[in-house]
């Protein structure tokens, strides 16, 4: 199922790359370099347009990417609970809804970083299908704030997106309604989640 592959390739390509970087990418591209379909294409773009850019220089453009603006964060619960006491149950929900599929989620990750919700749905077809889909506003919140941005990965996003069936106008209305005034804004952190109650960068990297 080729949902499957990009879902679990787009995992890959959005985290931090640090050390197995090169490796990464190859894997990508021989594996949706052989699918026989075009959907593949934009995370074939995006192993090309950084393929050449040097380790530190895609490091510290990661950074700028996702650690720095709120607007394009990869902790998906940010764009429907902001700063609220709803995303520390929104992320305890997620990690009941992984525990109940069986799957364990890295230690190190929280449970609403976007690379983990892709690995689940790759792993968890049905189950991460509907999850994702229970994220659109924010998933094309997010594509758009990188095109914005003139971030290749959009490339990355634009193919996640694409595996989802396509945005209803109530998507589409909750999506501009996140761009014009930004998530829910309460100041008292992630109270109530535990050890991971602690401050985060946006980019996944505690």
């Amino acid at each position: 199922m080729i949902e499957v592959v990009i879902r679990q390739a787009a995992s890959l390509l959005l985290r931090y790359p640090g050390p197995g970087w090169a490796e990464t990418l190859r894997l990508v591209r021989d594996t949706a370099g052989g699918l026989p379909d075009g959907r593949c294409a934009s995370l074939l773009r995006f192993c090309s347009d950084v393929a050449a850019v040097p380790p530190l220089e895609l490091e510290a453009r990661y950074v700028t990417t996702f650690d720095r603006s709120p607007r394009r964060t990869l902790h998906m619960t940010y764009y429907t609970d902001g700063d609220t006491r709803r995303r520390g149950a929104s992320m305890a929900g997620l990690k009941g809804e992984y525990r109940r599929r069986g799957w364990r989620p890295p230690d190190d990750q929280l449970p609403d970083f976007l690379p983990v919700m892709l690995e689940f749905a790759a792993r968890c077809p049905e189950a991460g299908e509907r999850l994702l889909a229970g994220h659109r506003p924010g998933l094309e919140l997010l594509r758009l704030a990188l095109r914005d941005h003139r971030s290749p990965y959009e490339r990355v996003m634009e193919a996640v997106c694409g595996t989802l069936p396509g945005p209803s106008v109530r998507d589409r209305r909750a999506a501009l309604e996140l761009a014009r005034t930004g998530p829910p804004a309460e100041a008292v952190g992630l109270e109530g989640y535990g050890a991971h109650a602690r401050p985060v960068p946006l980019g996944g990297r505690p």
